[in-house]
Parts: structure tokens; sequence; C-alpha cells
């Protein structure tokens, strides 16, 4: 007998990579929707928000533990892209 319980709960290889791309697709829409004009990056919304979405969805498959993070991810790059267009529009940036 063992004192400890048999299931253990613990992060698997597939679980950080697919938290690491929910991440990665949080700053990618965060780029494209105007903190890249903060940071002096060219901030191109129609090349990064599909990245940032097709980012966001691979992670909401690869794992259930991060679906809620990749679902706000891809909630996230929809409205970044709104507000990068917009952006990129007005002060008369490149679209792509």
């Amino acid at each position: 007998m063992s004192s400890m319980d048999g299931r253990v709960d613990r992060f698997s290889a597939v679980d950080v990579v697919a938290g690491i791309l929910a991440v990665a697709s949080l700053v990618l829409s965060a780029i494209a929707m105007g903190l890249g004009l903060l940071l002096e990056v060219e901030a191109r919304p129609a090349r990064l928000i599909p990245v940032a979405v097709i980012a966001a969805l691979v992670a909401a498959r690869m794992s259930p533990r991060f679906q809620s993070l990749a679902l706000k991810a891809a909630l996230f790059a929809m409205a970044a892209w709104v507000v990068g267009m917009t952006l990129a529009v007005i002060t008369e940036n490149s679209l792509i």
C-alpha cells in the first residue's frame, strides 16, 4: 500500500506546448492590435491575426486543459483584428 494517491494530475508536454501556443496567440494579437505601434514594430494586422487565430485553435485542440485560455485568445484575436485594422487605416500604415 502506498500513502500517495494513484492519480497525479501533472502537466504533460502537450499541455505545455498548448499553453505556449495560446499565450503566443495573445501576444501576436496584442502586437497587431496596436501594441506594435508603441514598440515601433511594424504591425500588419492582416498578416498577424490569422496566425494568432490558427495558433489559438491548435492550442484548443491539443489540450483540454487550456481550451478556455485558447477560447479567450481567439476572441481577443477577433477584437484585435477590428481595432488593428481601424488603427492601420487611421494612421495610414500598411495592412498587409
